[in-house]
């Protein structure tokens, strides 16, 4: 299956029918999303992945609302906190995004996931 949207960085999350916004989201949460939908998918949890669906589109629209509203971490890993990243908590996740103007959704993670070791290191500069 394949990302609906364009521009190289994934717009918005497959199946999805719903307004298109301006959030974008990397190549790195656009396969977190899929990687996400396969797995209900494949365990046939059509709900799971509706509430997915719900929680991204939540997200999108209180991140375009206020872009400076986020936490600077999720509340159980205060460590994950960076300059110009903020997390929003939307149905059972926690969603990552760069405040660029406009924003970018950097990261999508389940509540109960191990966000720190699914975090790529950072790039040496």
């Amino acid at each position: 299956m394949q990302l609906l949207g364009s521009r190289g960085s994934g717009r918005a999350h497959r199946g999805a029918r719903r307004r298109r916004t301006l959030i974008e989201y990397t190549p790195e949460a656009a396969r977190q999303v899929d990687a996400l939908l396969q797995h209900y998918e494949e365990r046939q949890r059509g709900s799971a992945a509706r509430a997915l669906a719900a929680a991204l589109g939540a997200a999108e629209r209180k991140i375009e609302h206020d872009p400076a509203g986020g936490l600077p971490a999720p509340r159980p890993y205060p460590q994950l906190a960076k300059p110009g990243r903020k997390w929003i908590k939307s149905g059972r996740y926690w969603i990552a995004y760069n405040t660029t103007s406009p924003p970018v959704i950097a990261g999508v993670f389940f509540e109960t996931a191990n966000i720190p070791g699914r975090l790529r290191p950072p790039e040496p500069s």
